[in-house]
């Protein structure tokens, strides 16, 4: 028992050692270092809230609070984007490591998506910030929603990245495809526009995207203290686990010969 508990605390070291060097090397040599993770969701943030909330809405008939929103949006939508493009590609950036010595391929597979998370913790400073900014104070349970739904992000990361990674490496094509719904996703999910925008049965197609259904409710709870019914909640839950315990399952099968390919 004591030898397993060791080898496990020796994974989990391995694992953490290999977020936090991916994400020095990431930024070594650079200016502003992480700031750069930062850059691009926070340029999208101000384009976005200077077209729809100065031009479009206008400023004294618009949502006084769009700019919340759409901040709060951007960076989940950034860490769901980031985590699982990483993840994906992390097989392929180890390759060193997967041919040459013995890693635990999960560990290899892991550790991008802790650095996608340490990157979306440290975003939450501007996000808590510009809160206190513009002096509003979402309620207890809302803060406990957002938190909760961001663990459910990192599971649907992880999930994504342990089913994709291993097919990455035989199908490259993969990163392309991936590339091109991540853009169709950012539109079909309410980051910059309320869901009540649309009608009836379009809200209900695209709350069937994960992305829109967490950061629809994120927004209404955040600003509205509006939350979902228990019952959605429960059964979304359920389903990114069990979607993530099939990921699993398909990893198992999948990794034993991804050496082969690389």
């Amino acid at each position: 028992m004591s030898k397993v508990l060791k080898k496990h605390e020796n994974y989990k070291e391995l694992t953490w050692m290999l977020a936090k060097t991916d994400f020095k090397l990431r930024y070594n040599g650079s200016i502003l270092g992480y700031m750069w993770a930062l850059l691009k969701p926070l340029l999208v943030f101000l384009v976005l809230n200077f077209v729809f909330s100065s031009m479009m809405f206008g400023r004294a008939g618009g949502n006084p609070y769009y700019s919340l929103q759409l901040l709060t949006a951007i960076m989940m939508f950034s860490f769901f984007v980031e985590g699982t493009t990483s993840g994906m590609n992390s097989l392929m950036s180890k390759a060193s490591l997967v041919t040459k010595i013995y890693v635990p391929r999960w560990t290899i597979i892991l550790a991008p998506t802790i650095n996608a998370a340490m990157v979306y913790l440290t975003s939450l400073i501007i996000v808590v910030g510009f809160y206190m900014y513009k002096q509003f104070m979402p309620s207890w349970e809302s803060i406990l929603l957002f938190i909760f739904f961001s663990i459910l992000i990192y599971a649907l990361v992880v999930a994504f990245s342990f089913l994709t990674a291993p097919l990455f490496v035989r199908f490259r094509d993969l990163g392309l495809i991936w590339d091109v719904v991540t853009h169709v996703l950012f539109y079909a999910t309410p980051v910059f526009y309320s869901l009540s925008m649309l009608p009836d049965e379009v809200q209900r197609i695209i709350l069937l995207n994960p992305m829109a259904f967490i950061i629809h409710f994120t927004k209404e709870a955040l600003i509205n203290d509006h939350f979902p019914d228990p019952w959605q909640l429960g059964l979304f839950t359920l389903l990114v686990f069990i979607g993530l315990g099939i990921s699993l399952l398909v990893y198992r099968k999948s990794i034993t010969k991804v050496a082969e390919y690389l």
